[in-house]
């Protein structure tokens, strides 16, 4: 007898609106109930990606000669030697790095099966998501060379805090064991060989390296156009609609609180490091505190979905909480002391 029952079909998923249905839903939100609005939003969005123009084609290309080239095997010459050496340089390369936070899953997964010291990849992983090339330029485009420098190097203080941190207790329950049992090796952008190799400077004499530099580039233009879009649709929204006495009356004025709480709501709004750019400069000018920016960029880098899950998926929830805590540790003294220049 032939077959009768049918088992259901399952289910469409539908696909994830992203980034450009975000920026694509928020306008014709705004069309709907707010008509004169929707002009001068897309205007300040227009003009603001022409004004940072420059800077993401000096950050794609930057990025894309480090991938096509193989710089970022230099990195691994950071694990190696003298623990205290090891954190130094960890953290300096981790602030510099072009890795982006999918990337860092196989390389830290790799390091850590080849023995090298945690106290080291905590110094990178808290680095790592907070700056590189191409958000350096982003930020200095926006914010002012200034807060792009100091932000880099609150990266790798606080990638010298978290290291020398997990070295001085290593030995205790919290740093003992960290692994988890069968640490997640794959990610997005899932590199084989994470730290091998030698870097081909002249990477235009190869044709499989053009092809990096080729598919790179435009992966990264792409990437950053979406999502600095979206973030400035969002801030010309802020602009219009959130009331300035808000945002300074509660991360406005001096003193160690609006600092902290700029580290605190970090990570809840905290959409992807290019986007938080804009976003930052929206509530600078409605008044948020030069030293909550500060914590809120810093907190909310290390501890963002893409950052975190990073960490997550190779190391048991002690040592997550700790890598959670030294960036709220160092979000509110990198705060502090930018607060104290500004």
């Amino acid at each position: 007898m032939a077959e009768t029952t049918q088992s259901a079909p399952s289910p469409r998923r539908l696909p994830k609106p992203g980034a450009w249905g975000a920026a694509i839903l928020l306008l014709v939100l705004i069309a709907v109930f707010d008509l004169p609005q929707l002009w001068p939003t897309v205007v300040f969005a227009a003009n603001a990606l022409l004004h940072t123009a420059p800077f993401i084609l000096f950050a794609v290309g930057a990025v894309a000669y480090l991938k096509a080239s193989g710089a970022e095997t230099l990195l691994a010459r950071a694990f190696s030697g003298n623990p205290a050496r090891m954190i130094v340089m960890a953290a300096l390369l981790g602030g510099l790095s072009p890795f982006c936070s999918c990337e860092v899953i196989p390389f830290i997964a790799a390091l850590l099966a080849v023995g090298a010291p945690l106290s080291a990849v905590m110094a990178f992983w808290l680095a790592s998501p907070l700056m590189d090339p191409a958000m350096f330029a982003i930020t200095s485009g926006t914010l002012g060379w200034e807060f792009a420098v100091a932000k880099a190097a609150f990266a790798v203080a606080l990638g010298l805090l978290g290291g020398f941190g997990t070295l001085l207790f290593a030995k205790t329950p919290v740093f003992t064991d960290p692994l988890r049992a069968r640490p997640a090796v794959g990610g997005c952008c899932g590199a084989q060989k994470p730290f091998s190799g030698a870097p081909v400077w002249r990477f235009w004499q190869d044709d499989a390296r053009r092809r990096t530099f080729r598919d790179t580039g435009v992966e990264n233009a792409v990437f950053l156009l979406k999502w600095l879009t979206l973030a400035y649709v969002i801030e010309a929204m802020m602009l219009a609609y959130v009331p300035a006495e808000l945002i300074a009356g509660l991360l406005g004025g001096t003193g160690v609180w609006p600092i902290f709480l700029g580290a605190l709501v970090g990570a809840p709004a905290y959409l992807n490091g290019y986007a938080a750019v804009p976003l930052v400069d929206a509530l600078l000018a409605q008044g948020m505190a030069p030293g909550a920016a500060m914590s809120f960029v810093i907190a909310g880098g290390v501890s963002s979905i893409p950052a975190a899950i990073a960490v997550w998926a190779l190391v048991k929830p002690r040592v997550f909480a700790a890598y959670l805590t030294y960036a709220l540790i160092g979000a509110v003294l990198a705060g502090l002391a930018w607060q104290s220049m500004a």
